[in-house]
């Protein structure tokens, strides 16, 4: 809460709080005074913008730049008072513990024999009345009953009840935090904007105390480039505020704020993911020119992936001379670690489709197939034949065409991580073949796995 009305009082300066204004009431303030800051500018006869625009075009063009200006001065100041008034509904730590106290206040008893506490209808009310009317918004009583349960006596948990409050406070707040940063006020952030954002975030997660500040660029990139990824997939530059909030992300992210638990290891915000994604990156640039090039590219893993794949991601992907960067690298490693998601399966259908028609075709499966061919016969050993793979590909995509398989056709199948990591690695191959028995080697999400140590902030 104090981050929130930090940013907000940044946001709109060294203004006092605005008293909650009826909104019409508001509406009509605002049109007076911005009829009177414009002057006369909008209020001008026809007769008048003629001979303005014939005797004095200069001068014309410099009055409707002021006019827009102005207008855009006014609804940003408008949206801060906006943001700010947002701050002051929310609930702070002190309120949230008085509704805590409340409920445990105002419980029907009995308790359950493991100690759970529930509160009925009644009671549910009697709390409401004690709150106050700022909480009035949240404890409402279609919220008592869509949290109704089983109970005999018609009774809801006490700890549901506060653990929706304080998560739906929680997202508020996160609510207001981000508009803060959407410049555009479209509800939705840039890429610089998210980047704005982590970097104010960091000093408040716990579990990023002690990530060396000259880490924090790459920190900030690698964060980031995962809202992009899945939440951005059609790459149009921005990301809605209610994808991130309905997102998982924001979950990761409060992880890293407990201090009574170290983060997942598989957490991608975690500082421990992040080292090492960027020291996988390190060991894969041999040349140490910050760029991956195809045959350094090749090592990921256990390098076993396709020079067919490979010839093909660096077609597709966006490349600086031929050479892959850290967020192309991001990319890559968000698509090859959650293969099954949606997202994923179209970055890499990008790839197997080779015609750009669409579909993935007997053509396409027969292109891969080859780099298969070439990786597994230079490890000893024999592939399937090519018209088995292809009826196999095709069972499993079942497409509605039975000649071409749809983006749709792999996404709906259930199958479409299987069928790409067959096609684009060797030994993923041959662990789906011979199923039971042992791959000739491990292929991990990158180089080596660091000790412990090796990974000292």
């Amino acid at each position: 809460l104090q981050r929130v009305a930090m940013a907000s009082e940044m946001a709109a300066g060294n203004r006092s709080v605005m008293k909650a204004v009826n909104p019409k009431e508001e509406a009509r303030l605002f049109n007076k005074h911005y009829q009177q800051m414009a002057g006369d500018l909008f209020n001008r006869t026809a007769t008048d913008v003629c001979m303005s625009a014939l005797c004095r075009p200069r001068h014309r063009m410099q009055t409707t730049e002021l006019g827009a200006e102005l207008r855009a001065r006014l609804v940003k100041e408008a949206r801060a008072a906006h943001l700010q008034r947002k701050c002051g509904e929310l609930l702070n730590s002190e309120e949230l513990k008085t509704i805590w106290h409340l409920l445990v206040a105002h419980r029907t008893l009995p308790d359950s024999a493991d100690g759970e506490r529930f509160i009925n209808y009644l009671d549910y009310l009697k709390v409401c009345k004690a709150a106050g009317p700022k909480c009035s918004k949240l404890l409402s009583p279609s919220l008592f009953f869509k949290l109704l349960q089983a109970d005999p006596l018609g009774r809801v948990s006490t700890d549901h009840l506060y653990e929706f409050i304080s998560r739906k406070t929680w997202l508020l707040q996160t609510r207001v935090c981000l508009s803060l940063y959407d410049f555009s006020g479209d509800g939705s952030l840039s890429e610089s904007d998210l980047e704005n954002y982590v970097t104010n975030l960091i000093p408040t997660l716990y579990q990023l105390r002690k990530l060396d500040k000259l880490f924090y660029s790459y920190y900030v990139c690698t964060a980031v480039r995962k809202f992009v990824f899945f939440l951005d997939p059609l790459r149009t530059g921005r990301v809605r505020i209610f994808d991130i909030l309905t997102s998982s992300f924001l979950d990761d992210f409060a992880e890293l704020q407990l201090e009574t638990s170290s983060p997942s290891k598989t957490n991608w915000f975690s500082a421990y993911k992040t080292l090492r994604l960027y020291g996988s990156f390190l060991a894969l640039d041999k040349d140490a020119n910050g760029l991956l090039s195809k045959t350094e590219l090749a090592g990921y893993g256990a390098g076993f992936l396709t020079d067919a794949f490979l010839d093909r991601l660096f077609q597709t992907c966006v490349t600086l001379n031929g050479e892959m960067d850290y967020q192309a690298y991001l990319d890559f490693c968000l698509a090859m670690e959650c293969r099954s998601a949606p997202q994923s399966l179209s970055y890499f259908f990008r790839i197997l489709d080779i015609d750009s028609c669409g579909a993935i075709t007997a053509w396409s499966v027969n292109y891969f197939y080859r780099g298969l061919q070439r990786r597994l016969r230079s490890h000893g050993v024999e592939p399937l034949r090519l018209p088995d793979l292809m009826d196999e590909i095709f069972v499993m995509a079942r497409p509605a065409d039975p000649c071409r398989i749809g983006l749709d056709d792999l996404i709906n199948s259930g199958q479409g991580a299987t069928i790409v990591s067959i096609l684009i690695d060797a030994s993923e191959f041959w662990r789906h073949e011979s199923r039971s028995a042992t791959a000739p080697d491990t292929v991990g999400d990158g180089p080596a796995e660091p000790d412990e140590e090796e990974l000292e902030l």
